[in-house]
This record gives structure tokens, C-alpha cells and sequence, in this order.
């Protein structure tokens, strides 16, 4: 059986990293990253988690949502519990080892692991020689990541040699680069006061081990050459240097220019400048030079930039130079090679078509690299690792049962169906747990309401629960239309009816609770009542064509006549139904498809259910018979050999040619299930239907797809239905009351259940010629 192939929509996104104003590479690429998402999915579905370094305090811009101190290990738990309420499509973190807290940067793992989406992991460093910390965070980056991006095909090959990193969970994006045109530089160097100057041009916070003085020592041979050469250092001192060393790199940096006499060839601009004026800097220069003696780097930012606005670029071969310079992009010298770099400049600048060239085809691969299309790039990948999350569910580690909650059965608690229901009726949603007075009211879910009430009533004898009977009842009374003998079904929450008739499936769903209640009934005023409108309703259910509005009526039936075996009209009507039904069974189902439609969609196990009834109180072995054989049938689609439960899912549900839809699933479907494994088990005795309705149950306690537990231990109350990424946090009327309903049919046959031992166990004890109800001795 395949997975129906549903669009997965990404509509919003975390961002987790530094951030601007903080000055680093990292906050200004997540800055980017996040305007060309911002531009392709809007402003409002970004959100930002910025990481503070605890010095100082930024004025971050409005799409950040939360700061986390990078010390802090208690504020990671709270960002992730803060995106998983606020249910993001899926996050991306940008990892450098230096921004995170804890040893090695550990403490984002902390984040990680409680997150609930998909995660992408950008890498700005794949080191090839970690420390057992290092390696040990990024294996955990790794196994907690959807996908692990990196920003070069070397970086790529290092995962899957160094750390063992599957090739299929890596993407390799490029860094991103603003879009501009295919500018001469002489265009800018008037606003810089550099007319007639020939500049070359190194930007980036200013820190050792960045190569300048290589520069400074191939100078003076440029400069021989080319006096008009103005060599440009753009960029702050490194914050983290200027905090431990002050300015002392600066001034060696200097002192090195006075001692050389190149005064007049180099110019230092000690700022932290915006993308835009950064824009302007590039554009004006001739040569671009990156001259990093550390040849391990998989990414940077500057090299990025320079190239892909098509500047002639000489660098060193560190890695990502290597792979975006080659094939005649750009010009490589080895580190501290200044004579090297030297005649590589003068070769370049003596040879204006082979400058233009280099610039050409770097400015042509940049096409790729700029942000727009980065941020697709990010957006595809995000739909992907959606997608397979679809297919491939993980567990959802918030919502995994504790020990102590898997080992029994949860106490009955009606605390929110108490807060839920106000002297109106029970209300259909919640937003989380409080109730939602926008939606209003519907009869399906006050239905759903009176079942549970009466039966929790019959189960505990708790008096406390018939006003609330009492309270649906009046509802169902008020939403039955007199003048068309329907049931209407939305109400607003000023009482107001929007429509004349709801649709068939209500009216079923109104019947099977008035001939639950009229089973069930504590009292001779429920009973009355629900008596004088169940027979009102039921004068219309042979005009329904709705096979799940036959089933609902069918059970409701099937429950009033435990009540009145003898009513004539009652019986006529189910036998007319129950003909109906089994023969859309027979006249559709076919060899391998015993179902009565094309499409598996909702409530599906009822319409089983209805003919287990039927079958066994009209009686019809053939009806009984195909009942058992089709719950069998939708059992084994849903439950594998661990007991875990995959319910068929809403987002497509299933087809006759095999494609399922995985998620959304429902809890009314798991309802659905625990009731009629239960009819089954009292029409054949068989205890594998006891086993499989707690295998139903459990569902909602965490075996299912993700084992997330749905139900809630401290509202009471039941998520909305299970996604990929955990459950639905809303805990509305109809999840709640198939929990409730679920719950309380399981009580009812561990009861029945257990009375059913006890006088079998009596039984065997009699001597021969006893009667079951001879007394024991």
C-alpha cells in the first residue's frame, strides 16, 4: 500500500541563530536568509530566535521573537516549547560551535530534541579533525536534524567520510548573495573618493589569523608596477578580539604599512557596514583577495559575495575557494606565498581581458547563489523533509507517555468536558485548552456529549453528570426542525442557527445519542424525553442515503430496542436500513476490496459496527458474518505487529487503488474502532476483539506513528488529531468526547469482562446437574 501523495504546504518558519545587530558572518547571513524567506512566504510566517552572547544588549528588529542567552541552558527548553505552540512548519538552525552554550555548543541539542517540526541544520564549519566533544555534538546535530546543509560539495563529502552522515540527509545550498547588476567598478569609486585608483579590496571582521600581512608584504611589488593600487581593508575588529586584546591586531596591522611605506596603498575602514553600503564597497573594487592561511574552511561569506557580484577574485585554495574559483572563476596563490600572490595581481592587471573574464564567469555562477534563490532552495527542502516526516514519522519526544502513565489505565476525569459545556451545550473547539465561544456549538458534538454523560452515569452512578445530560438533551431538543423533521446543526454562540437542516450524518449522529439515552436513561424524565424525540427523528431515517447516517441510526436503534424489543415501527425501520447497508457492502466490495465505497474517509468502523448489531439481533449469519470480516479488514490496515495503531488519515484518506493518506488522523476514528471491537466481542465471545479495542485505546496514549499521547492528564481533555509533527495542541469537544467514549467503552468491558470470568469461574466449580444460577456452596 502506498502514501497518498498530499501537497505539504511550508507556511512558516523558525530561524535559530545569531542575529543583527549582533556583528557576526552568521547574523548577517541569518538576517538574509530570513528577508528572502520573509519575500517568498511573507513577513508574518518568519520568525527569528536570536542568540545572545551575554555582553551586549541589541536592539534586535522586530521579527525576533526570543532571545536566548547562550549560557542559559534553561531558556533552549523554553524556545522550543515556545515554537511548538506556536506550531511552525519547520526550523532552521545555523550551527557554528561558537554561538551555542555548554561544552562544545551542546546546549542547542537541548533545543533540538524537544522540538516538534523538522529541523535543517545549516553548517558553517565541518571540522575534519574534532575533538571528542565536537564530534560527538555534530554526530547528536545529525541524528536530531532532518537535514544537515552545508554550503560546498567538500563539506558534503567530509560528513559522509568523517562522521558516517548518510549522503541522503545532506543538502548542499550555497551561501546566498545579494542580487545586483554587472557593474563597472569605476561606477562606485567616486563615492569613496578612489577616482582614478585600482583597488583591491579584503572585507570581514578583522582578526588574526586572516592572512592580511601576506598582503602587505606582496605590496610593494604590486605597487612597483601599479601605482595607482589602493589596497581596501574593510571591517570592525572582531567583537570577541576587541573584548580580549583591544585594538593591538589593528595597530600591528599599522605599524607593518608605516614600516613598509604604503601609506598612500592602504586604507583601513574600521566599520561594521549594511548590506547595502557593503554592496557599494564591492562594487568598487578590481580585485577581491582572500588570503586565509587556513586551507580547512567549507564556507565564507566574504569569498561568497565578492565572487558572486562578479569580482576577479585571488584567494587562497581553502576549500570553498577551490570549489567556487574552479574552472576559470578566480585565481589561487598558496598561503604566505607573497611573491606568489604578488605576480598573480600584476599578471591579472596587466591583462584587462583576462580581469574581465574571471569577473564574467564568477558574476554567471553567482545567478545561483542569489538570494532569492537560496531561500526557494530552503523552502523545496523544507517541503521535502515535511513530506517525509508524513512518511517516515518520528517519535515526538514532548509528548512520549512517562513510565508511570503507560502502566495503567487513566482515572475517568470530566474536568474539561466541564469547561467545555456552558447552559447552552458543550462547545465544539478549544485553543489549546480554553474554550473557543467563535465557533459556537454543532449537534454532533452535543450528541457525542449525551453518549458520554449517560454512559459515565451508568459506569460510576456520579448524579454530578446528569445536569450536563439534561443540558445536551435540550440542545438536541432545540436543534430538531418541527417543519422538516431534521436536525439542524451549527449554532453561533448568540444562539443563532445557520442553517434550516444539517447535513444526513448529523441526523444520524442525534439518533444513535437518543437511542443511547433512551438505553441508558437514569430517570423517567430523560427517558420520556428522549423517548418522544428519538421517535419523532426516526420518521425520517428512511429518507436518508448516507451509509454512515444508516449506521449511526442503526446503533441508536439497535440501543433503544434493548429498551422496547417489541416496537414494531423501530424494527421496521432497522430492517430497512440494515438491508440497505449490507447490500451497498455486497453490490461494491470486490476480491481484495471488501468496502462499501471507493474511498475509506471518516467513521469508518461504524458502519461494521451497525452490521454486527443487526447481524446478531435480527438474526443474519451473512450480515454478522460480513460486519466481523470487514472490521477485520479495516483492524489490519491500522494496526501493525507491535500494536501501534496508524489510523487512515484525513488528508486524503484512503482510494480502492491503495493510496493512504497517513495524517491527519482523527480521534473519532480510534472511537470508532474501540466500540465496535467491543460489539464484536459481545456477539462472538472472542477475546482477541477485547485485546484489539485496548489496542485502539491506545492510540491515544502513545501507540501511534509518532507515540505522542494525545490525551492530556492534566486538563483532562484530548489533542485534535495526530500530525506528522505530534499532535494538534487544540483539545476540542470532538477529540475530547471520542477520548471520554473510548474510554468509558473500555471500562464498560473490563466490567463486563470481568462478570463474564467470575461466572464462568462458578460455573466450572459447580457439580454436574447445577444450574448456573443454583448457589454455590
Amino acid at each position: 500500500m502506498t502514501q497518498r501523495n498530499i501537497p505539504n504546504h511550508v507556511q512558516t518558519i523558525a530561524l535559530v541563530g545569531s542575529y543583527v545587530p549582533r556583528q557576526c558572518g552568521i547574523a548577517t547571513f541569518t538576517k538574509d536568509l530570513r528577508d528572502a524567506l520573509a519575500d517568498e512566504i511573507g513577513p508574518g510566517q518568519t520568525t527569528v530566535l536570536a542568540m545572545d552572547d551575554g555582553v551586549d544588549r541589541y536592539a534586535y528588529p522586530d521579527e525576533v521573537r526570543f532571545q536566548i542567552p547562550a549560557q542559559q541552558r534553561t531558556d533552549y527548553a523554553t524556545a522550543a516549547e515556545l515554537l511548538n505552540i506556536n506550531q511552525v512548519d519547520a526550523a532552521i538552525v545555523q550551527h557554528e560551535f561558537g554561538i551555542f552554550g555548554g561544552t562544545d555548543g551542546s546546549y542547542v541539542l537541548d533545543l533540538m530534541r524537544r522540538l516538534r517540526m523538522p529541523i535543517l541544520t545549516t553548517l558553517h564549519t565541518v571540522l575534519t579533525d574534532p575533538t571528542p566533544g565536537q564530534r560527538a555534538v555534530l554526530f547528536d546535530l545529525g541524528r536530531l536534524s532532518d537535514r544537515l546543509i552545508v554550503m560546498s560539495r567538500t563539506a558534503e563529502g567530509i560528513l559522509q567520510e568523517e562522521y558516517g552522515v548518510p549522503a541522503e540527509r545532506i543538502a548542499c545550498i550555497p551561501h546566498g548573495i545579494p542580487d545586483v547588476p554587472f557593474t563597472d567598478p569605476v561606477f562606485f569609486k567616486d563615492q569613496f573618493g578612489w577616482e582614478g585608483r585600482t583597488v583591491l579590496l579584503t572585507f570581514g571582521l578583522l582578526s588574526p589569523g586572516k592572512g592580511i600581512e601576506t598582503v602587505l608584504e606582496a605590496l610593494p611589488a604590486i605597487v612597483e608596477n601599479h601605482p595607482e593600487v589602493l589596497y581596501v581593508v574593510l571591517g570592525a575588529t572582531h567583537p570577541n578580539v576587541l573584548r580580549h586584546e583591544g585594538q593591538a591586531y589593528r595597530h600591528h596591522l599599522e605599524r607593518l604599512v608605516e614600516r613598509r611605506g604604503l601609506r598612500d596603498h592602504v586604507a583601513f575602514h574600521n566599520r561594521y557596514v549594511s548590506t547595502e553600503e557593503l554592496c557599494r564597497y564591492i562594487g568598487s573594487a578590481d580585485l577581491y583577495v582572500t588570503p586565509y592561511p587556513n586551507l580547512a574552511q567549507i564556507s565564507s561569506g566574504t569569498l561568497a559575495y565578492a565572487a558572486g557580484m562578479g569580482k576577479a577574485v585571488v584567494s587562497t585554495p581553502y576549500w570553498h575557494a577551490r570549489e567556487l574559483l574552479a574552472d576559470g572563476r578566480g585565481r589561487l596563490f598558496e598561503p604566505g606565498d607573497a611573491a606568489g600572490l604578488a605576480q598573480t595581481v600584476n599578471d591579472l592587471l596587466e591583462d584587462p581581458l583576462a580581469l574581465q573574464e574571471l569577473r564574467k564567469r564568477a558574476y554567471l555562477q553567482g545567478r545561483g547563489m542569489v538570494w532569492k534563490e537560496v531561500a526557494r532552495q530552503y523552502l523545496d527542502l523544507a517541503r521535502q523533509v515535511v513530506a517525509q516526516r508524513v512518511h517516515t514519522p518520528r517519535t515526538i519526544r514532548p509528548f512520549q507517555a512517562q513510565a508511570a502513565e503507560a502502566s495503567s489505565l487513566p482515572d475517568l476525569d470530566l474536568a474539561h468536558l466541564r469547561r467545555l459545556t456552558d447552559d447552552t451545550g458543550i462547545l465544539q473547539h478549544a485553543i489549546y485548552a480554553v474554550p473557543d465561544r467563535f465557533h459556537g456549538y454543532c449537534v454532533d458534538d452535543n450528541a457525542r456529549a449525551l453518549v458520554a454523560a449517560l454512559m459515565c452515569y451508568d459506569l460510576t452512578q456520579d448524579r454530578s453528570v446528569l445536569p450536563l445530560a439534561d443540558v445536551y438533551l435540550a440542545f438536541l431538543h432545540h436543534a430538531f426542525n418541527p417543519e422538516n423533521r431534521r436536525f439542524r446543526n451549527f449554532m453561533t454562540f448568540d444562539r443563532q442557527w445557520l442553517e434550516e437542516a444539517g447535513s444526513e450524518d448529523v441526523h444520524g449522529r442525534a439518533l444513535w445519542s437518543l437511542g443511547i439515552a433512551v438505553a441508558l436513561a437514569p430517570n423517567e424524565a430523560i427517558l420520556s424525553f428522549s423517548t418522544r424525540l428519538f421517535s419523532r427523528a426516526l420518521e425520517t431515517a428512511e429518507t436518508l442515503g448516507s451509509p454512515r447516517a444508516w449506521a449511526f441510526s442503526l446503533v441508536g436503534v439497535h440501543a433503544y430496542l434493548q429498551r422496547f424489543a417489541g416496537d414494531t415501527a423501530v424494527r421496521r425501520v432497522r430492517d430497512e436500513l440494515a438491508g440497505r447497508l449490507e447490500g451497498l457492502f455486497r453490490d461494491n466490495c470486490g476480491d481484495s476490496w471488501p468496502w462499501c465505497e471507493d474511498l475509506v474517509t471518516y467513521d469508518n468502523a461504524k458502519l461494521a459496527h451497525a452490521m454486527i448489531l443487526c447481524g446478531q439481533s435480527l438474526p443474519d449469519e451473512g450480515m454478522l458474518a460480513r460486519g466481523l470480516e470487514v472490521l477485520e479488514w479495516l483492524i489490519a490496515l491500522q494496526l501493525d505487529a507491535q500494536g501501534n495503531v496508524s489510523l487512515i488519515g484525513n488528508q486524503g484518506w484512503l482510494g480502492r487503488d491503495g493510496q493512504r493518506a497517513r495524517f491527519d488522523q482523527q480521534p473519532i476514528e480510534a472511537m470508532a474502532l474501540v466500540e465496535a471491537c467491543g460489539a464484536a466481542w459481545r456477539a462472538t465471545g472472542e477475546e482477541v476483539w477485547l485485546r484489539r479495542a485496548g489496542w485502539m485505546l491506545g492510540w491515544f496514549l502513545g501507540a501511534n506513528d509518532t507515540q505522542s499521547v494525545l490525551y492530556d492528564y492534566h486538563t483532562g481533555g484530548c489533542r485534535d488529531g495526530l500530525h506528522a509533527d505530534g499532535p494538534n495542541l487544540n483539545q476540542g469537544a470532538e477529540s475530547t468526547l471520542a477520548w471520554l467514549i473510548s474510554l468509558l467503552s473500555i471500562m464498560g468491558l473490563n466490567r463486563a469482562a470481568g462478570l463474564e470470568a467470575s461466572e464462568a469461574q462458578t460455573r466450572s466449580a459447580q457439580p454436574a446437574g447445577r444450574t448456573a444460577s443454583a448457589p454455590v456452596p
